[in-house]
């Protein structure tokens, strides 16, 4: 495929620009000058396509997809053939994905709220009830694959991509369709799938949603499709102990391991869903209104599959396909059981370093009691320096001529218990720059040697490029960032508040003895 499309015409759609290029397909925004309409063309990769019988799939899947009619599946309007080139024309929706939303409501250490939840459920499997019952399983359900529109409605996307590629089980070159940390355990290690399958994925959507992560998740594909099939399921309620046991219920049977053992239909799961809602006292909204707690940029993650309305053109590449079905998955895992040169696992030791151990959950980067913490970090500041101007009032010592960098640390104490409470990276850069200020006033404050300043100036600019550059570095490293961040904010809360007693104590003993 080319590396871009734009200026071209397919058919009768004018190629206007790239939306964003996925596992499988590179995504365009285009124009049907006729109807007058902006569409999304998904242009398949060629490498997927050298198969004999590739073109007969994909005409007999596209058109039952294409005659799929239901307001929570996007609507395919188009598929054709063009010069080697195979493309379908969907409708063009506005919003974000399921997967931005997580990664939002993670990056700020929320979660979704039960009704919504619970609304974007409902809405799924509605159609991906009506799909089943026109005989087409979906096969790749996952949050980049969940649309959550400005209308207020959850849309299944790339319904039938797996099936035109992937036939029913493996592509000619073996490679296995579907997402690995959402995949069923008969699919995974058969290929062969059904209805049921499609509830194990959403079943596996609907547990991160609750506890803000996958249920299984390795290093390598292999290990998390064995997890799948052998470990037993983390409990929803053991990572998030807010979670209502009327939905940990659903989701543990939408999870179970044995197919017979899940919900049957959409229908059903629905109906549990529905049931456990008025169990727990939950509101199910009539539509979405789901506001992100935080705005993401691709500073943070990687691009997300989304559609792109009129209202995001300047967003520069939305990815509408990132994160598609992974076509390569039976190559990675023929490489992931294969030993591993020593080169290789020294680099995998070293990427493990970075990784979120396992004990640590998503309550663990939950946001703390952030007033508090900065009530608390103020009043300490404002006791300290009324203690000083009591204590200098009454004995007369000139206490704030030998203390007065105390302040910088006070300040400090302040920045590093909301790094603390917050885990949040960003704060390491003005609490590094302040306490390691601090530090250095307080010895030619305590000590007198100014004109050692001469010889600690060029200490500055080494303090202020490192802060920032932790900063930047903990900040691209996502969950495992904001651990350490959490971790590092409270050393430097306690090694602030041991600091600021060793300046207290040495400026009284220094008052008393020079007077």
């Amino acid at each position: 495929m080319a590396s871009s499309l734009e200026g071209q015409t397919l058919g009768k759609y004018r190629i206007l620009e790239p939306l964003g290029r996925g596992g499988m397909a590179q995504v365009y925004k285009a124009y049907h000058s006729q109807l007058d309409r902006y569409v999304a063309v998904k242009v398949l990769r060629s490498d997927l396509v050298e198969e004999k019988e590739f073109l007969a799939r994909f005409q007999r899947e596209a058109r039952s997809v294409a005659s799929l009619r239901h307001p929570n599946i996007v609507q395919v309007y188009d598929f054709d053939l063009q010069d080697d080139l195979y493309y379908m024309v969907m409708e063009l929706l506005e919003g974000d994905t399921l997967e931005t939303s997580l990664h939002a409501f993670r990056a700020s250490g929320e979660h979704i709220s039960a009704g919504e939840m619970l609304r974007i459920l409902l809405d799924t499997l509605a159609g991906l009830g009506y799909a089943h019952s026109q005989g087409i399983i979906h096969r790749d359900i996952k949050p980049a694959n969940i649309m959550l529109t400005r209308h207020g409605q959850a849309v299944l996307t790339d319904f039938g991509i797996a099936q035109i590629v992937g036939a029913t089980q493996y592509t000619a070159s073996g490679a296995l369709m579907g997402t690995l940390n959402y995949m069923a355990p008969e699919q995974g290690m058969t290929g062969q799938c059904d209805a049921r399958s499609d509830i194990y994925s959403l079943g596996t959507v609907f547990y991160e949603m609750l506890t803000g992560k996958v249920p299984f998740d390795a290093d390598t594909p292999l290990a998390i499709l064995m997890k799948h099939v052998n470990d037993p399921l983390p409990l929803p309620r053991s990572l998030n102990p807010e979670i209502a046991e009327a939905l940990e219920q659903v989701a543990l049977k939408s999870l179970a391991k044995r197919p017979e053992e899940r919900y049957q239909s959409a229908a059903e799961m629905s109906q549990a869903l529905t049931a456990a809602a008025e169990l727990a006292g939950i509101k199910i909204p009539a539509q979405l209104d789901l506001r992100l707690p935080v705005t993401l940029t691709a500073s943070f993650f990687e691009p997300v599959a989304i559609f792109s309305g009129a209202a995001r053109q300047h967003i520069p590449d939305p990815a509408f396909a990132a994160d598609e079905t992974d076509t390569t998955l039976a190559d990675k895992l023929k490489r992931a059981a294969a030993p591993q040169p020593a080169a290789d696992k020294t680099i995998a030791q070293i990427n493990d370093l970075f990784k979120l151990p396992a004990t640590v959950t998503d309550a663990d980067l939950r946001a703390w009691d952030v007033p508090k913490a900065a009530t608390i970090s103020s009043l300490a500041l404002v006791f300290v320096n009324l203690c000083g101007i009591w204590a200098s009032g009454i004995t007369t010592w000139r206490f704030f001529g030998y203390a007065w960098p105390m302040e910088l640390v006070l300040i400090g104490i302040i920045l590093a218990a909301l790094m603390a409470a917050m885990a949040n990276p960003w704060l390491i850069i003005p609490a590094g720059m302040l306490l390691g200020n601090g530090v250095i006033m307080a010895y030619c404050s305590l000590t007198g040697f100014w004109s050692h300043w001469a010889i600690l100036w060029p200490l500055e600019p080494l303090l202020i490029a490192a802060s920032i550059v932790a900063g930047i570095w903990l900040g691209r490293r996502g969950d495992w960032g904001r651990m350490v961040s959490r971790k590092l904010g409270l050393l430097l809360l306690g090694l602030s508040a041991a600091f600021l007693s060793f300046i207290i104590l040495a400026s009284i003993v220094l008052t008393v003895l020079r007077g």
